[in-house]
C-alpha cells in the first residue's frame, strides 16, 4: 500500500531548465535594453531576483506541506489497518 511517485523523464527536466533559462534571459535582456538609468535597471533586476527567490521558496514550502500531509495520511492508514487486523483476530 505504498503509492509510487511518478518520476520525471529527462526530456521534461531538460525542458524545464531550458524554459527557466530562456525566461531569465529574456527578462534580463528586456531590463538591459530599457531606456532607463542604470540605478533603475539595477532596481528592476533586484526585484526580479527577489521574485524568483520567493517563487522557489513558495514552491518548496507547498511541496513540503503536501509531502507532510501524505506522510501523516500513510501513518493514519497504517494505524487504521492495524486496528482492523486486531479486530479481525478477536
Amino acid at each position: 500500500m505504498t503509492p509510487q511517485t511518478p518520476q520525471h523523464t529527462s526530456a521534461w527536466v531538460a525542458f524545464t531548465y531550458a524554459s527557466f533559462i530562456g525566461a531569465a534571459t529574456m527578462v534580463a535582456g528586456g531590463i538591459l535594453f530599457l531606456p532607463l538609468d542604470l540605478w533603475t535597471k539595477a532596481y528592476l533586476a533586484m526585484g526580479v531576483t527577489m521574485l524568483v527567490q520567493s517563487c522557489i521558496t513558495l514552491v518548496k514550502t507547498v511541496r513540503d506541506v503536501h509531502e507532510g500531509k501524505r506522510l501523516v495520511n500513510r501513518i493514519e492508514d497504517a494505524r487504521a489497518e492495524r486496528l482492523l487486523m486486531e479486530m479481525g483476530k478477536e
